[in-house]
């Protein structure tokens, strides 16, 4: 099994983004790291020096912050790029209308006020919906077609957009990625 991804901090703690243990390495061995956390750390074998006969080896932490990488508005103000992934992962993978569950390839991106009325496709305006549903919602809001939503649709910040587009978070990385969640996101107080 490959190692997992490295979370990626600047300096001041603010999630990034996802980095492969390659690049953390590279960044060890800049010394362009400038702390860590978390638990899990994974050490890496290099080469064999000639002069010393001894080989190499880096331990990489799961969570790094990188010195010269100051916070910036793309970490605070962007909003997360949207993705059919990403936007069935915020909603659980169920049908924000008849709130069963579904894989992915049986779910759809629903447009609550439909683009044909003028609606837009951000993470505000779609929630997830099957096939059923949204075929019979059709081209109206959910007023229109009788078909009330379950829960909410909200813009995950940056951490909560993080944690959605990685299937392999280690417990250390979630933890600290879900400090920094939103926690007056509407849908918890639906969950």
């Amino acid at each position: 099994m490959s190692p997992p991804l490295i979370l990626r901090l600047d300096i001041s703690g603010t999630p990034v983004r996802w980095i492969p243990w390659q690049e953390a390495v590279c960044l060890y061995t800049r010394e362009m790291v400038g702390w860590t956390t978390g638990d899990n750390a994974f050490t890496f074998l290099g080469g064999t020096s000639r002069a010393s006969g001894q080989r190499s080896a880096v331990t990489v932490h799961s969570i790094i912050a990188v010195k010269h990488s100051q916070r910036g508005p793309h970490h605070t103000r962007l909003v997360p790029p949207l993705s059919n992934h990403d936007l069935f992962r915020r909603d659980g993978n169920l049908c924000m209308y008849c709130g069963r569950e579904f894989p992915d390839y049986q779910l759809t991106r629903d447009h609550i006020v439909p683009l044909s009325q003028g609606g837009r496709d951000r993470w505000s305006n779609v929630v997830s919906a099957c096939r059923g549903c949204n075929t019979r919602k059709g081209g109206r809001t959910p007023e229109q077609s009788n078909m009330p939503l379950l829960a909410v649709p909200y813009v995950p910040n940056w951490a909560e957009f993080l944690a959605l587009s990685n299937r392999r978070i280690l417990a250390d990385q979630m933890e600290f990625l879900k400090s920094q969640f939103n926690h007056s996101n509407p849908r918890r107080a639906l969950a």
